[in-house]
């Protein structure tokens, strides 16, 4: 009853938006891996502290690690745009795995966490990149065994991918036994999954930076070319 005196109109149904969820998740994605793959290549070359010339001298590696700052600035421009698209694309992932597994399956959540995992490596390897940056620039006023521990951090932390493993094998889990995602992506997450994960695992684990960024690249890429085949 309105006690006001004034009628009022029922309220329109507010219909529901039936579209599915787009891939800008996945490409997304895909971004970060290739991003990965460039940083990657990037801190590769950046071996100041590997080089027999200069192993042992390290007034030698800060002079030889101030010329790589090049490299430097693409690996940590590189390694942010990863690590910032990673976070969306776990967040992607996991809505995506869950459309499709049982109601409280870890899987999705599992696949999301080793993205998150991996988020905080290159965030961390990149962590010392502003500091090398300028202070390489006046290497009169920089301690030279800084520069050497610099350049170890920088050859080892941002390789450290063994989350993009975990998360390549959820999503073969989801794909083979749940049927979650096309089986090639499955398949493609057992051997680059697997691979990141064992070598991540082993006293070889900064090898797992060679594979996590094309399993990323090529997981974020199938999404997205598998669900715009699907609407």
């Amino acid at each position: 009853m309105n006690t006001l005196g004034t009628e009022t109109e029922p309220l329109a149904p507010i219909a529901p938006d039936r579209r599915g969820p787009g891939s800008l998740w996945a490409w997304t994605g895909a971004v970060a891996g290739l991003a990965g793959v460039v940083g990657i290549q990037a801190s590769m070359a950046m071996s100041a502290a590997y080089n027999e010339r200069t192993a042992g001298n390290a007034v030698a590696i800060m002079t030889e690690f101030a010329g790589q700052r090049t490299a430097m600035l693409v690996m940590h421009l590189t390694l942010m745009v990863s690590t910032t698209l990673l976070l969306v694309f776990a967040a992607g992932l996991q809505r995506r795995l869950r459309a499709g597994t049982p109601e409280f399956s870890l899987v999705p959540t599992v696949a999301a966490f080793g993205l998150v995992l991996t988020s905080i490596a290159t965030l961390m390897g990149t962590g010392l990149d502003t500091e090398l940056l300028f202070g390489l620039g006046n290497t009169d006023r920089m301690v030279p065994e800084v520069a050497v521990f610099a350049s170890h951090w920088m050859g080892t932390i941002p390789w450290l991918w063994v989350g993009a493993g975990v998360s390549g094998i959820a999503v073969a889990v989801a794909a083979l036994r749940h049927r979650a995602a096309p089986r090639w992506i499955g398949w493609a997450s057992v051997v680059l999954g697997g691979l990141t994960l064992l070598l991540g695992i082993s006293p070889l684990q900064y090898m797992a930076g060679f594979t996590g960024p094309v399993w990323v690249l090529v997981a974020g890429v199938g999404f997205a070319l598998a669900d715009r085949r699907a609407r």
